[in-house]
């Protein structure tokens, strides 16, 4: 049985919270992590 993970990015619009989810899930798929 796998664990489930869950990452969240929290703050207030226009920090770049987007940028930094999707190059957070890019590296983790680079890693070999099931996203």
């Amino acid at each position: 049985m796998s664990s489930l993970r869950q990452i969240a990015f929290y703050g207030k619009g226009g920090i770049g919270k987007s940028t930094t989810s999707q190059n957070t899930l890019a590296a983790l798929a680079e890693m070999g992590h099931r996203i």
